[in-house]
């Protein structure tokens, strides 16, 4: 599988107080921020990756944290994988944010999330105003 961008993904039980966790305490930079402003998705770097902050879950519900891999052809690793075995837990959609999302998890439950970020998709085109 070629990966081209990967993070971690974290869900937290207070979104809040992991974005300050992160942005303010241990002072990572934002990569972007995303979704509502009264509670944006955050991601930041870390090395040579990511970190995305966003979401999150009810105490005792479980956040355990899970990795985004882009791939350039999620139906292609669809099909590789189910011939591999592989569990899959979701199948490929476009979701309603415009990226063509799969989900698996690892021989030890890990969530995996496959990521394709479509040639429309405002990740793909330059922000910046001339």
């Amino acid at each position: 599988m070629e990966v081209l961008s990967s993070r971690i993904l974290l869900r937290p039980a207070d979104p809040e107080r992991s974005r300050h966790f992160y942005r303010e305490v241990l002072g990572l930079a934002v990569y972007r921020e995303f979704g509502p402003p009264e509670s944006p998705g955050v991601v930041f770097f870390l090395g040579s990756g990511f970190l995305e902050v966003s979401g999150g879950h009810s105490p005792g519900e479980g956040g355990a944290p899970m990795i985004w891999l882009q791939v350039r052809d999620v139906r292609a690793e669809h099909e590789r994988l189910a011939a591999a075995g592989v569990t899959i837990t979701r199948e490929p959609r476009k979701e309603p944010w415009g990226l063509l999302e799969m989900w698996i998890k690892d021989p030890e439950g890990v969530r995996i999330v496959l990521v394709e970020v479509p040639d429309d998709h405002p990740l793909r085109r330059d922000q910046r105003t001339p």
